[in-house]
């Protein structure tokens, strides 16, 4: 059975002729299966149907005409023809390997989109991996920022209590003596009551207690017992350990101050005892903040 050339075959299958004549020239000659495979991996480049600019000659299954040939001669002179079953033979043959070569292409093709797809997916991951990397990095240093912060925050509200501890424990120091330590205050004890109206008036009572109620600005109050011959400094030192700290961290001096009659103690008067200024056995004073001079 004669057989037909890789380029007829080419032509038979469906081919246009100057891309089967193409096909065969850049893949050498080489067969019909390398020649489909050009067709099939360059079908839709711009420029495969441009001619190409050399001659073919015998590469495209054609004899190259010989100098001894007349103008009319052909290459395919002799050569016996197909009957048209040989030629439907030949051509169904033709006509799977192309399907063939087509289901490999398709197959090469899902595997390099399946690999694509791999490579897509893992390097999503590790975008991801990188994001939340660089979110936690982000926290910790949030984190280490806020602490030290905190940290500093701390030491400096230790360093304003320390400060105010010294400060009450000069002026502690500077005043002399303790308070804060008295007994919790007591009733007085009453005076023996007279039997009868003809009984002599009892005498004067001497007290060695004085019990002192302190009136803040915030319309707090405190009570504390002093020693009647206690200087009016106690009181005042007492009022400005046990008043609070006032916001924004000062401690202002304070002025005290008698209810009735009207009287504002000077600093002289603080070196006075309590008993001298006429507070004993009780008295309410009032706390003002004391002005500078």
């Amino acid at each position: 059975m004669a057989e037909l050339t890789a380029l007829e075959s080419l032509i038979e299958m469906g081919f246009p002729r100057g891309r089967a004549e193409k096909a065969l020239a850049l893949t050498g000659n080489q067969g019909i299966e390398a020649a489909m495979d050009w067709l099939m991996e360059h079908e839709d480049d711009p420029d495969v149907d441009e001619p190409l600019a050399t001659p073919l000659g015998h590469v495209l299954g054609r004899e190259p005409i010989s100098s001894g040939q007349g103008p009319g001669s052909t290459a395919g002179e002799g050569k016996p023809s197909l009957s048209e079953e040989e030629r439907q033979e030949q051509t169904k043959r033709m006509m799977e390997l192309v399907a063939q070569k087509q289901r490999e292409r398709e197959e090469r093709e899902e595997r390099e989109a399946l690999e694509r797809e791999r490579q897509r997916r893992r390097q999503g991951q590790e975008l991801s991996a990188a994001r939340q990397r660089l979110q936690e990095d982000e926290m910790r240093r949030a984190a280490e920022e806020r602490r030290r912060e905190k940290a500093e925050e701390l030491a400096a509200r230790q360093r304003v209590r320390e400060k105010i501890e010294r400060d009450k424990a000069e002026r502690a120091k500077k005043y002399g003596g303790t308070v804060g330590s008295q007994p919790s205050p007591s009733p007085t004890d009453p005076g023996p009551v007279p039997s009868s109206p003809s009984q002599e008036p009892p005498t004067k009572r001497e007290y060695d207690q004085c019990r002192i109620q302190v009136r803040l600005p915030d319309g707090t109050s405190l009570t504390q017992t002093f020693r009647a011959r206690e200087q009016l400094a106690a009181v005042r030192l007492y009022v400005e350990l046990h008043r609070g700290e006032e916001p924004g961290g000062g401690q202002d001096p304070v002025q005290l101050l008698s209810g009735f009659p009207r009287r504002a103690f000077s600093e002289a008067d603080m070196e006075r005892p309590l008993q001298e200024l006429g507070l004993v056995p009780s008295a309410v004073l009032i706390v003002a903040k004391k002005c500078p001079s």
